[in-house]
């Protein structure tokens, strides 16, 4: 697993060991980048169950103003803080370690928003379903702003609240990217 492009391109990130975290592979990251493109620039970045933190620090390297990694597992925020230290990000990234379901609430009480949200949970657990319903009640992307959901062409996103529209959806074996645009109702 590597940073593709921008300021740490090409560098290898550390992976898990023995550890149930699923990193966003290569292609299907190079894909979801190239569908976001520039809009990535200067952009504020959440990373929900963050893992590696692949998918943030893809973000920042691309130019990222900012990336907040949420996870709650303690083994993965220590691989996300080993990663953010070889990227040299320190300076433009925050970690928490919670429920990325919980921290929406957390950040929405801070008046955060973001541009892109990234959300990349454990396979058919009903994850999707959870963090729709939350970031409806409690608003953390910009208007216009994107959740991207990494998940199993089994976990269905359902039908979505009224300041949610599915704008597309990509196809890789199992696996389901799911882009989806958020407007202030």
């Amino acid at each position: 697993m590597r940073i593709i492009t921008g300021k740490a391109r090409g560098l290898k990130l550390t992976v898990p060991k023995n550890m149930d975290v699923r990193p966003t592979a290569d292609r299907v990251k190079e894909s979801l980048f190239n569908i976001i493109g520039t809009k990535i620039i200067g952009a504020r970045v959440l990373d929900m169950f963050a893992g590696t933190g692949n998918l943030g620090l893809e973000s920042w390297s691309r130019g990222a103003a900012a990336v907040t990694f949420v996870d709650e597992s303690r083994e993965s925020l220590r691989l996300v803080q080993s990663n953010i230290v070889k990227c040299r990000a320190e300076a433009d990234v925050q970690v928490l370690k919670g429920s990325a379901v919980n921290i929406i609430e957390h950040l929405h009480h801070q008046g955060l928003k973001f541009d892109f949200a990234f959300c990349d949970p454990p396979y058919n657990k009903g994850w999707v379903q959870k963090v729709l319903q939350k970031m409806e009640h409690f608003q953390v992307l910009e208007d216009g702003g994107y959740l991207i959901i990494e998940h199993s062409k089994h976990d269905e996103i359902g039908v979505l609240a009224a300041c949610f529209e599915l704008v597309r959806q990509e196809h890789y074996g199992e696996t389901l990217l799911s882009f989806i645009r958020f407007a202030k109702v």
